[in-house]
């Protein structure tokens, strides 16, 4: 592969039209990337394939790459020819157990196992497109090197959807198998590619951006009977729907969500084998999604409350438990997130920029934002004209990303990236 080529030896600060023109030059071979990705979609810790492609196109690059890291990741680092800041860019590698139903030609119809089942594989949230745009960037950021002060690290992460059950994975990883001691970073950036925003727009928010996520399991435990006699027995499926319709009592009648949201969802039921008989026990999987340690901590107590009374009515029990690792709210730096808004409308204009407001979706950069400044944004890949109210949502069977966006994302890293480095050495 041929790299673009390097600029030479200058210390005259790279300009914004510079960084559009090598967007524009790797537009196409992001987009080949991404396609790739999206029809060879890998679980994570399973991302096998493509943390290859990622270390076989860095080491093209010139650069010296670590692999392994947190089973699959993929580190690098593109160090500047001029003193300056460090600075962390972090894409996520792995795709979802969904099966997928969009009709472009590159549709995945790969399979997987997941909680031992075989299970269809897709990009249905959008990381394909991540992994190709750090890609670019990593590009981009070689070929102007030198003039560039300071140095990149280059963080392409595995299992941001979790790890499989019985095993670690994910940013946390990456942290305890010592990622920030490769380059100590100043700062750190990442982006997520959304239906919720149409091509062209990004929104990001100072503060609290997306909410901490935790996944729970309820095992409410009965007595076996005849379906024909469920007087002989203590029925879990019904004790189990009791306890859904209850527990969605804590958000709409017991938390004042005027103050932060929160959310309490039973994703998944799984107990019975045959229509006539009433089984021991039922399995709930479930997540919550809290602003604040002391909201988390509440919510909480009021699941392990409701759960045990609601089962104890019927003589049945109930037991919660919540999954080792957690995901806190990602926490935009304040100062910072306005640094990189004055980037993000230079390099797209004021109208595309706007303001996030909380989501109650989750992600893992928040272990290392907790760890480095960080600040975090959206780009839209829902088509222009196309109202992102009807668009379907990341993690649906036919999640769409207008390819266009990619562009926007990849133009937004890169620029983002080059303002914080040069404005570190002082220019």
């Amino acid at each position: 592969m041929l790299l673009l080529a390097a600029a030479q030896g200058s210390s005259a600060n790279v300009t914004g039209d510079e960084l559009d023109a090598a967007a524009a030059a790797l537009q196409s071979r992001v987009i080949v990337w991404r396609r790739d990705f999206h029809l060879h979609p890998e679980l994570g810790n399973r991302e096998i394939r493509t943390s290859a492609r990622v270390a076989e196109h860095l080491r093209e690059l010139g650069l010296e790459v670590r692999t392994g890291m947190a089973h699959t990741g993929v580190v690098a680092v593109v160090e500047g020819a001029l003193p300056g800041p460090t600075l962390l860019l972090r894409a996520d590698m792995d795709a979802l157990p969904i099966t997928e139903k969009t009709d472009v030609p590159f549709r995945s119809t790969a399979t997987g196992e997941f909680r031992g089942q075989t299970v269809g594989v897709m990009h249905a949230c959008g990381h394909d497109a991540h992994t190709a745009i750090l890609m670019g960037v990593a590009e981009a950021l070689v070929r102007f090197r030198d003039r560039l002060p300071g140095r990149v690290l280059l963080v392409f992460q595995p299992a941001e959807e979790g790890a499989p059950e019985g095993e670690r994975g994910g940013a946390p990883l990456m942290l305890d198998e010592g990622l920030l001691a490769i380059a100590q970073p100043d700062a750190a950036f990442a982006l997520h590619v959304g239906s919720m925003l149409n091509t062209g727009q990004v929104m990001l928010r100072p503060g609290p951006l997306m909410a901490g996520s935790d996944f729970f399991r309820i095992l409410v435990t009965g007595r076996q009977s005849h379906g024909a006699r469920p007087w002989k027995g203590i029925d879990p499926i019904v004790v189990a729907a009791e306890i859904v319709s209850a527990l969605q009592t804590i958000v709409s009648r017991q938390l004042d969500i005027t103050d932060l949201p929160a959310v309490v969802t039973v994703g998944a039921i799984n107990g019975g084998v045959r229509h006539n008989i009433i089984p021991d026990t039922v399995e709930m999987l479930g997540t919550i999604r809290t602003f604040s340690d002391a909201s988390r901590q509440d919510v909480i107590e009021r699941m392990r409350r409701t759960t045990s009374n609601v089962a104890a009515a019927s003589g049945a029990t109930a037991t919660l438990e919540f999954m080792p690792v957690r995901n806190p709210p990602v926490v935009n730096d304040p100062a910072l997130t306005e640094r990189v808004t004055r980037s993000l409308k230079r390099a797209l204009g004021d109208n595309a920029v706007g303001t996030s407001p909380p989501l109650t979706v989750g992600e893992d950069f928040a272990h290392i934002a907790r760890a480095v400044p960080s600040v975090y944004w959206f780009v839209g890949v829902t088509p222009a004209g196309t109202d992102p109210d009807q668009a379907p949502d990341n993690h649906s069977e036919s999640f769409f990303v207008d390819e266009a966006g990619i562009q926007v994302g990849l133009r937004s890293l890169l620029h983002v990236a080059v303002d914080f480095l040069q404005a570190g050495r002082g220019q």
